[in-house]
């Protein structure tokens, strides 16, 4: 399990940032820990965080409202839209900071992420296409990368707990 592919890279350039990531489980498990709001909710933020989805609709046009939830009660909203979803192989949404009412904070950053499995390792790909660099450092200052590998590990533990089942 410690030769598992994980990169994390930060291409000011292009204002974007890339992410590999293998999993040793299952395409349909992992699908659905990224697009089931039940699984989502378990891992979706760095500890002592917690996620917290208000309306989740995948699908294209649909949208997933959530909150990051401090220890303390603060809560920090973000709004996914659904721009496209192929089924067990990618999906693709715009998403942005938010407030409680669900009014975007503008520019936002284009996700897509692509899976794949071999051999039993799901391989996650994952492009985030920023619209400004002002928006991308603002994310990589407020601790996104070790933030996101954090919650990716969670979702290793959880994902190794679901299999055993």
């Amino acid at each position: 399990m410690n030769n598992l592919l994980f990169d994390f890279t930060v291409d000011k350039e292009k204002k974007t940032v890339f992410v590999n990531k293998e999993f040793d489980a299952d395409l349909s498990l992992v699908w659905d820990a990224f697009t089931k709001q039940e699984i989502l909710d378990q891992w979706w933020a760095p500890k002592p965080w917690s996620s917290k989805t208000k309306v989740m609709d995948f699908e294209p046009g649909g949208r997933r409202f959530y909150a990051m939830v401090s220890p303390e009660g603060d809560e920090h909203w973000s709004l996914q839209q659904y721009t496209s979803v192929t089924p067990k192989t990618n999906f693709k949404y715009l998403n942005s900071f938010a407030d409680k009412d669900e009014n975007p904070e503008l520019p936002g950053s284009d996700w897509d992420l692509s899976f794949s499995e071999e051999n039993g390792i799901t391989k996650v790909s994952i492009t985030i296409k920023n619209d400004s660099l002002e928006r991308m450092e603002k994310m990589i200052e407020m601790g996104f990368q070790g933030g996101f590998t954090m919650t990716l590990n969670y979702l290793d533990e959880l994902l190794a707990s679901l299999t055993k089942k």
